[in-house]
């Protein structure tokens, strides 16, 4: 069931189409086997060309783990063909029914195979991020079991320029304020997302440990939203701004748009 399960998903990806959930498949609430489902999609795309860079932390919200009944944070995978850059539109053709929201990314400057190692000590720096969320499940119908064997529902990021020292940096004092075309669509604090961004990285890195895949130096983490997710439609243009971190932008185009 797991293989039939990531076959579909890796369909969706490919076709642009969403499938139904594969809750079915897995069991709506069976972890263990919603990760190995996320495995064998990481692995068909690595296969295929893509290279990990890092990991995502999802439901940092207690609101939507309240929603979805769950009581804790879950991850997916960041790979090369998911990061964007500021300069250039992205094409809405890549996504299937995208949400955008804004977060705090910590690089990391060391590997992190022991969960009691000093985290402010392997964090190279933070940046502001955009993380465009999206789902093969079609109309967003998820329980847990389905995003975390869809890839914590990842689609694609967009890391900020700056890239400030935690010495200069507090995550949990940060204030977000996104804006869509100027006009203000989410705001939030380092504080709503489990705590403190730290404090996801923390989960994330034990998480890690235990499942004997631990976090590398050099890998990216988003470390989950700052606010409340917005809906992406052709044309839109984000702009996210986070004390002590600066400003991140991304927009879309469609086909028309580039025809």
């Amino acid at each position: 069931m797991e293989r039939l399960a990531a076959d579909l998903l890796l369909g969706a990806h490919r076709d642009r189409v969403p499938c139904a959930p594969v809750r079915d498949l897995i069991g709506a609430a069976d972890v263990v086997t919603a990760y190995e489902v996320q495995r064998l999609v990481t692995a068909a795309r690595c296969s295929a060309g893509a290279a990990v860079v890092g990991r995502k932390i999802g439901l940092t919200s207690e609101a939507v783990r309240t929603q979805l009944g769950v009581d804790s944070p879950d991850f997916g995978v960041l790979l090369d063909d998911m990061a964007m850059t500021e300069d250039w539109p992205i094409p809405l053709d890549l996504l299937l029914q995208p949400r955008i929201e804004a977060e705090v990314a910590f690089v990391l400057s060391d590997d992190v195979d022991d969960p009691d190692v000093d985290l402010a000590g392997v964090v190279a720096y933070a940046s502001p991020a955009l993380e465009v969320v999206d789902s093969r499940i079609a109309g967003w119908d998820i329980t847990l079991g389905d995003t975390i064997a869809d890839n914590a529902s990842s689609g694609l990021f967009v890391l900020g320029r700056a890239k400030v020292p935690l010495a200069e940096f507090d995550p949990v004092a940060t204030r977000m304020v996104m804006t869509r075309g100027g006009e203000v669509v989410s705001r939030g604090t380092g504080a709503d997302c489990l705590g403190d961004p730290l404090a996801a990285l923390r989960w994330l890195a034990v998480t890690a440990c235990e499942t004997g895949s631990p976090l590398l130096g050099g890998q990216v983490v988003l470390s989950g939203a700052l606010g409340p997710m917005v809906a992406v439609r052709g044309g839109d243009a984000f702009r996210a701004h986070l004390t002590g971190l600066g400003d991140v932008s991304a927009s879309f185009t469609t086909r028309e748009d580039r025809a």
